[in-house]
């Protein structure tokens, strides 16, 4: 059952690819047939990019270590280079000199420490929320072509103006639309998900959270819409794809 506690990329590819032809099939040259074209490819890049930051970095790492053992070394020979055999008051002068720059050294190198131990992290934790921008932008596109299909298409509400947008889709079909859509949404999660299952640093799961939260928030909107053309009546219903 280990393969049932974390999603499969190859699985999340394959669903999208499938709802994409879906789209296609039902919408030919919809505007959301290219949006769901991007969101294939996104996933499939970002798929790759969750599996490289999910994995250790052997050069990186071998480089710190080689420069931590070579800061030690500069250390240690900087403390053997102090004579605390001679006890003359010039000499106790110089050996004060030698512990003060040796404990400045010391801040130095635990501030460096700090720096080549946290660099691995910092650099998956860019390239992630590098990727999950573009996934919170997707969230937002997906949300642009559903703003115009809403139950006004289907109740008459003051008439048309010369700016209205074009009503072109029966009520079927506008429930079927936004259905699309609430699935990208959920999706869009989905792909987001991958990067915290594989590296789970707080800023990187909150950043998920967040377009997880958004897009929650916007597939709410849009099955309140669908609610309603249900209410409507039985030629709201579309048959199930």
């Amino acid at each position: 059952m280990a393969g049932y506690r974390a999603l499969d990329p190859a699985k999340v590819i394959e669903t999208i690819e499938l709802l994409r032809q879906r789209i296609a099939e039902r919408f030919p040259g919809a505007g959301l047939v290219g949006v769901a074209a991007e969101l294939l490819q996104i996933a499939k890049e970002n798929s790759a990019r969750a599996e490289r930051i999910s994995r250790r970095n052997v050069p990186l790492r071998v480089a710190i270590v080689v420069l931590l053992a070579g800061g030690l070394a500069g250390l240690l020979w900087i403390v053997r280079l102090i004579d605390f055999s001679r006890t003359s008051s010039d000499n106790v002068y110089s050996v004060l000199q030698g512990i003060e720059a040796a404990a400045n050294l010391i801040v130095l190198i635990g501030a460096a420490l700090f720096f080549l131990v946290t660099l691995e992290e910092r650099l998956k934790r860019r390239r992630a929320m590098r990727a999950l921008h573009e996934l919170r932008s997707i969230v937002h596109v997906i949300d642009m072509h559903q703003l115009t299909k809403d139950p006004s298409s289907s109740v008459s509400i003051g008439g048309k103006t010369p700016s209205s947008p074009a009503r072109t889709l029966s009520r079927a079909e506008v429930t079927r639309y936004l259905d699309y859509c609430s699935e990208m949404l959920s999706l869009t999660s989905k792909v987001a998900v991958l990067f915290a299952q594989g590296f789970p640093e707080p800023t990187v799961t909150e950043a998920v959270s967040d377009i997880e939260r958004i897009a929650a928030g916007l597939s709410q909107k849009i099955w309140q819409k669908i609610n309603i053309l249900e209410a409507l009546g039985p030629e709201g219903l579309g048959s199930r794809q």
